[in-house]
């Protein structure tokens, strides 16, 4: 007989419960929680799954008087052009919702107008398509914590080739950089680019994983071992660490694999990858500066990933309870504070 797994006698537990009219179990409930969302491997107990959940609470700073404009964060999306403005916009709205106090959005001249008109929160910058584009988002590098690079970016080979310059620039600056969309296009064409950079984090989805994986070890993806790959990927890469977005969440650091299968809803909308990303740049910065104290030793941009996938799934969720089908990405954001405050503040 195979043992059964932890999650499958809590459930049974709960059903017992309810049949006898105990339902309100809440520790049950949150260690069945916990362990559908976290896993570093089978043989961890439920206490180390909590107690690694609990590093993403540690690194989020206290909000007190004591703390000035900036502190927070300063993050960077590099992302826009005339075809995509969503993006960038989903980014850098989630990372102010999130806790940052500052979001800049780096774009094409004519995307600069279209992103403003969204939200006048946001620090927009007409400069990624000018014939000076790195030197001008540069000048900026010293002021931010983050940099997502990706979202709205597009394929257009000058914009590429901007983008290309700005991820050089930000790892001699030591930034920690996230790249998602068509930033991962790049990355697989020139692994080289971001390749040993530990404070880089890459957000592929199945087919830009598979891309990248196809580039970095000369075989298609072994759709039975799914832990091995994103695992091998993240070898591969230098160590960096790798999340694998799909039905749950895998995220490596080259030494160990977390799942995040927090529930979500069956509903994809285009935008969430968007919201991902921009709530990362955020916990990216705020576990790197916690340091290896407040994440107990952990990879502070695994807790980070593992922080950002779960607020996603339960901006998700809260919003597909709400509006089912209909629900988009704008839903979504407008959940981020209730979200964030019931994983992470309650």
């Amino acid at each position: 007989m195979q043992p059964r797994g932890i999650s499958c006698l809590v459930a049974e537990i709960l059903l017992l419960l309810e049949l006898i009219g105990l339902t309100q179990c809440g520790e049950l409930r949150m260690c069945l929680f916990i362990e559908r969302s976290f896993s570093l491997h089978k043989t961890h107990t439920l206490k180390d799954m909590e107690n690694i959940f609990q590093l993403v609470r540690n690194v989020i700073p206290p909000l007190t008087g004591k703390r000035h404009k900036g502190q927070d964060g300063r993050i960077g999306i590099v992302g826009g052009c005339q075809e995509y403005t969503g993006a960038p916009y989903f980014a850098a709205i989630t990372a102010l919702k999130v806790g940052a106090d500052l979001s800049h959005v780096f774009c094409t001249k004519d995307a600069a107008t279209v992103i403003k008109s969204y939200s006048p929160e946001l620090i927009v910058h007409p400069v990624l398509d000018s014939p000076n584009a790195v030197h001008e988002v540069e000048k900026w590098l010293p002021r931010l914590h983050s940099v997502v690079i990706g979202p709205g970016l597009g394929r257009d080979e000058t914009l590429l080739e901007n983008a290309k310059g700005i991820i050089e620039k930000s790892k001699m600056k030591g930034i920690p950089i996230i790249i998602d969309a068509d930033g991962l296009w790049l990355i697989s064409q020139q692994p080289s680019l971001i390749q040993g950079y530990q404070r880089a984090i890459l957000t592929p989805n199945y087919m830009e994983f598979s891309r990248l994986y196809e580039a970095m070890l000369r075989d298609p993806v072994d759709s039975s071992d799914h832990h091995g790959c994103v695992l091998r990927l993240s070898q591969a890469m230098g160590n960096l660490t790798v999340v694998q977005k799909g039905e749950r969440d895998l995220i490596s650091d080259g030494e160990k694999v977390v799942v995040c299968g927090h529930e979500g809803s069956g509903r994809r909308c285009g935008g969430q990858g968007d919201l991902l990303a921009g709530s990362l740049g955020v916990l990216a910065h705020w576990a790197f500066l916690a340091g290896a104290e407040r994440t107990n030793g952990q990879n502070p941009f695994l807790v980070a990933a593992f922080g950002a996938c779960s607020l996603t799934r339960q901006c998700n969720s809260q919003a597909f309870q709400k509006l089912g089908r209909s629900m988009t990405a704008s839903d979504m954001v407008a959940e981020v504070g209730a979200a964030f405050g019931k994983l992470f503040e309650t």
